[in-house]
């Protein structure tokens, strides 16, 4: 059994028969007659049946799904810095993570566009405990990060994690894409978790860890919704932090994230990825010696590079304003803009609850505050 069974995506010489398995499900059914309306199910499914590769499932099916999600659910997406990346080349990307699925579909799908190797990327075990979105997560070159294990577990997972990535990376020239954290922002402050370094750590083996860092070409990514199209979604649980109460999950309630974040209304998205990290890393281990305190600067760096390419909206400005009573930042909206997110706002939360209003305002608030600090820590 291959070292990295239980939590690799499928091989090519696996495809085909795992696309046989689901061709009939009702979920691929669904996805299908979305992506192609105007094609039967027998055009479709006999196009499905043809597919031997998971490059060639993503190209010929899951780009143009993402296309008409594009379409549908949002005002465009546009991409900067992707010029920057060489062709053939396997990077690390280090996002900051907002949407269960599309982040890593979008970059993806820009990815492709700009001729550019594609991702294998990590997605928690709790996204995938259906059968079919296991099989669909697989078959779009997903890997598996456990959670909620013993220590131990956890530890020997993180490991083979870190592995899966040096392997992907080193020896098979394939990008790979990781979140900055443990699960998505909800309150709108992207900051790294030291863990995360931690894990991509351990594979280093003999290797020195400033050496190891450099050849993955760690690259930041940012990307940013106009609209959280699962904004709502957050409230129950940001409203039990503020109230320092313990959170439980509704049953379902990753699935129906899942497909609010796919088919909610997010206006204008921005991807932007920053410079490979590598004399960033010189000057960091030039400057600590000891690892913890180099981990710790690679998270500021991390958290510096993220926020910076950052794209502000004016949902976040008119939050900013709402939430200081002030209109410092009228200058970056229109009044219609902010008549239709006091409108959005008034749909889902209780205005009578203060609590609830300045948790909602925080969440689209966040990345200007945060942004503004970046920018006084570096004057």
């Amino acid at each position: 059994m291959s070292k990295f069974d239980s939590i690799r995506p499928f091989y090519d010489s696996e495809v085909n028969r795992a696309l046989m398995e689901v061709a009939a499900h009702p979920m691929m059914k669904a996805m299908m007659n979305f992506t192609f309306p105007d094609k039967t199910d027998e055009e479709w499914t006999e196009q499905l049946l043809k597919t031997h590769s998971i490059r060639d499932f993503q190209i010929n099916f899951i780009y143009h799904s993402v296309q008409k999600v594009l379409a549908i659910s949002s005002n465009g997406l546009t991409t900067s810095g992707f010029g920057k990346l060489e062709p053939n080349t396997a990077y690390l990307f280090i996002s900051n993570h907002r949407d269960i699925i599309l982040d890593t579909s979008l970059l993806n799908t820009t990815l492709y566009e700009h001729g550019l190797l594609m991702t294998t990327s990590a997605i928690g075990d709790n996204l995938v405990k259906k059968p079919f979105l296991k099989t669909l997560s697989r078959l779009t070159r997903n890997f598996i990060v456990h959670r909620g294990l013993s220590h131990k577990a956890m530890l020997e997972y993180s490991l083979l994690n870190a592995e899966f990535i040096r392997e992907a990376i080193f020896s098979q020239n394939r990008s790979v894409w990781i979140a900055q954290r443990e699960g998505r922002t909800k309150d709108g402050m992207d900051l790294t978790q030291k863990g995360v370094l931690k894990m991509l750590s351990k594979a280093c083996g003999e290797m020195p860890l400033k050496d190891y860092f450099i050849r993955l070409k760690i690259v930041p990514v940012s990307i940013s919704y106009e609209n959280d199209p699962t904004d709502m979604l957050k409230m129950p649980e940001l409203l039990a932090k503020s109230r320092e109460e313990a959170y439980v999950k509704q049953k379902n309630e990753d699935f129906i994230t899942l497909m609010s974040g796919i088919m909610g209304q997010k206006k204008r998205i921005h991807i932007s990825v920053g410079e490979i990290l590598d004399k960033e890393i010189e000057a960091i281990f030039e400057k600590e010696k000891t690892v913890n305190k180099q981990l710790q600067l690679l998270v500021e760096e991390l958290d510096k590079e993220i926020v910076k390419n950052y794209r502000l909206w004016p949902t976040n400005y008119i939050a900013l304003d709402l939430l200081n009573k002030s209109e410092e930042h009228k200058d970056q909206y229109t009044p219609q803009e902010k008549d239709e997110f006091e409108a959005r706002m008034r749909e889902g939360v209780e205005l009578n609850d203060p609590v609830a209003v300045r948790n909602f305002l925080a969440m689209y608030a966040n990345p200007v505050i945060h942004k503004e600090k970046m920018q006084l820590l570096a004057t």
